[in-house]
């Protein structure tokens, strides 16, 4: 069974006609994105996308989504993405796939944030799975040696050549290697104050329902805060 395909197909049930959706990225959000596509041609649902990659993009373009720039829409329905991990206070890392910027620009504007995960991803607490931070490239070097003293165990997103990956916006991945995270407040903070991070895959306080794919078919938990 394909958890991660039952789980993006099951999300797509939440898009509604006439909304606007945030349409994320990742092996798991393209089943959503697949899923929406077969709504569109197959029901003539009318939706606009908004998405949060190139990847994406091109995805949807295939799919025939009709699709506007995050500043070209005043608010966003609903958004569906994946996480790398989900604590059991519903806090998340996301940004294995290089695109947590343009992905918490859209989860930020809108009403409400899906999550769609296997049950691999769900965590008692964050910091096994690395925590991406982007960096802008003019001296990515020293914020690296700052993350270094600060005994965060940094090391460099690389692509398949082996050079540093770009993501979409022409900045580099710092993943942090921090095994478990206690006060993900604490950090989120710390590394906003950091100059030259753009973002960072701390994806706190932000989730409204998560769709959990299970071997006995999929768990939609409501969030409330």
């Amino acid at each position: 069974m394909n958890l991660k395909k039952m789980v993006g197909y099951k999300a797509a049930e939440f898009v509604k006609d006439g909304m606007i959706v945030g349409l994320g990225t990742g092996s798991t959000a393209y089943y959503m994105v697949e899923a929406i596509g077969k709504r569109v041609k197959e029901e003539g649902l009318s939706i606009i996308g908004v998405t949060t990659s190139h990847r994406t993009t091109e995805q949807a373009g295939e799919l025939g989504i009709p699709l506007k720039d995050l500043n070209d829409v005043d608010h966003i329905d609903i958004t569906i993405d994946g996480a790398d991990e989900i604590s059991d206070d519903f806090q998340g890392i996301k940004g294995g796939g290089a695109a947590h910027l343009f992905e918490k620009m859209v989860a930020n504007q809108s009403e409400e944030v899906i999550w769609i995960v296997d049950d691999s991803k769900m965590v008692h607490k964050l910091g096994a799975f690395p925590l991406p931070v982007e960096v802008v490239q003019f001296g990515c070097d020293q914020v690296f040696n700052l993350f270094n003293r600060e005994n965060l165990s940094p090391s460099y997103r690389l692509d398949e050549g082996g050079s540093k990956l770009i993501t979409d916006s022409g900045n580099v991945i710092i993943d942090l290697h921090l095994d478990v995270i206690d006060q993900p407040h604490e950090l989120a903070k710390w590394l906003d104050s950091v100059t030259g991070v753009v973002e960072h895959g701390l994806f706190l306080d932000c989730v409204t329902k998560v769709i959990v794919g299970r071997e006995d078919g999929p768990e939609v938990i409501d969030v409330t805060r």
